[in-house]
């Protein structure tokens, strides 16, 4: 069992940053892949960002490539979505999610797919004005 919960969403001017925590618990957090997706009104779940369990690897959607970044700090088991020149259309449900059973050293192509993860947090909202 992973327990996640998400932090640190809110209200901000496009041009803008936030930045989400997500606190992971209940299993060594260091051996499995975490990834953050999001989900607007009317819209399917969309990948963000996965970094593996040593850090050593991550994937970045072509729609947040150079403003999002991912990463995470093992020692605190959490995981980190820091989010610069914040745009309208990143207005979403901001989740992380834990793959417990890959992801350690390496990511593949499921990874980006909301199925390949077992766990979620509950969500934190991230509302971009323009």
């Amino acid at each position: 069992q992973v327990q996640l919960v998400e932090s640190g969403g809110g209200l901000v001017q496009a041009g803008g940053s936030l930045r989400l925590s997500c606190a992971a618990s209940g299993r060594t957090f260091s051996s499995y892949a975490m990834g953050w997706f999001r989900q607007a009104p009317g819209k399917e779940r969309e990948f963000v960002a996965v970094i593996s369990g040593s850090g050593g690897m991550e994937y970045i959607a072509e729609s947040v490539k150079g403003r999002f970044t991912i990463a995470r700090d093992n020692a605190k088991n959490t995981l980190i979505l820091q989010m610069n020149v914040l745009k309208p259309e990143d207005t979403a449900v901001y989740y992380c999610a834990a793959d417990p059973l890959r992801g350690q050293y390496r990511l593949g192509p499921a990874h980006r797919s909301a199925t390949s993860y077992r766990y979620w947090g509950q969500g934190t909202q991230v509302t971009v004005s323009s």
